[in-house]
């Protein structure tokens, strides 16, 4: 079967351009990062833990406003 040249490579990369296109890559690629990075994490047994952000209460809800009284045509 022999070793991989540039070529080969170059085709491989060529078919993976294609199946995922350009945008797709850069998220694919983080995701394996974020995985990666995962596992090493699991494996050495620490867990760094970011702090949740603090949730804000529910707004309160304003009473309903009342629209003006409309003038009313007592001519009849």
């Amino acid at each position: 079967m022999g070793e991989f040249s540039i070529f080969h490579w170059l085709v491989v990369l060529a078919v993976i351009l294609l199946l995922f296109g350009g945008r797709k890559i850069p998220e694919v690629m983080k995701g394996i990062g974020e995985g990666i990075r995962s596992f090493k994490d699991g494996m050495s047994g620490t867990n760094p833990t970011t702090p949740a952000p603090p949730v804000a209460p529910p707004p309160v809800a304003a009473p309903p406003v009342t629209p003006p009284p409309t003038p009313t045509d007592d001519r009849k």
